[in-house]
């Protein structure tokens, strides 16, 4: 695994070990941030499900603004910190060592800017985990999420996630071989 582009580009990255956590692969995150790229410049990154870190790391290696690691896996979490000691970026992207759910139920205060980038990518295996997930994010107050915040989840191909969840909707499907991205966006609200 490597950092595909940016001040960081090229340098390698280590997965945790076993199949709980699957890193997104560098052909998958290579289209993510082609995607995304005009998004990234001083942008807000909350990656949830973090694993390697890949996602964020490469977010801050193309010129995002900030980062916010969540993971719980102990395995995950010790290739997560080593990760970044070792590209010296510790002390720039912080580690809630938590559940998703108990993150985004009482996220850290205060935020002075919401998140304008959200990326999430359970355990395939955890299927239930986009539901609960995407249902707060979408319940989320605007301090925690603009109007403009973009979430990305990463999940099997063959698995189906719905259109919307509360106040998100999919806006974007991108399917590459066995796995696909799904986009959400807020509903803008109605004008009375």
């Amino acid at each position: 695994m490597r950092i595909i582009a940016g001040r960081f580009g090229s340098r390698t990255l280590q997965a945790p070990p076993g199949l709980a956590t699957r890193p997104t692969s560098d052909r998958l995150r290579e289209t993510l941030f082609n995607v995304l790229a005009s998004r990234i410049p001083g942008a807000h990154l909350l990656d949830l499900y973090s694993g390697s870190g890949a996602v964020a790391i490469e977010a801050l290696s193309r010129g995002a603004a900030r980062a916010v690691a969540v993971e719980r896996a102990p395995a995950a979490l010790k290739v997560l910190r080593a990760n970044l000691a070792r590209l010296g970026l510790a002390s720039q992207i912080p580690i809630h060592a938590l559940s998703v759910a108990a993150f985004l139920r009482r996220p850290p205060q205060p935020a002075s800017t919401p998140f304008t980038l959200v990326f999430l990518d359970p355990p395939y295996d955890a299927a239930d985990e986009y539901a609960s997930t995407l249902t707060l994010l979408g319940q989320s107050p605007p301090q925690f999420l603009s109007h403009e915040s973009l979430i990305v989840a990463e999940h099997r191909r063959k698995q189906l996630l719905e259109d919307h969840y509360d106040s998100l909707i999919r806006t974007r499907l991108l399917e590459q071989g066995d796995a696909a991205l799904s986009f959400y966006e807020r509903r803008p609200e109605p004008h009375l």
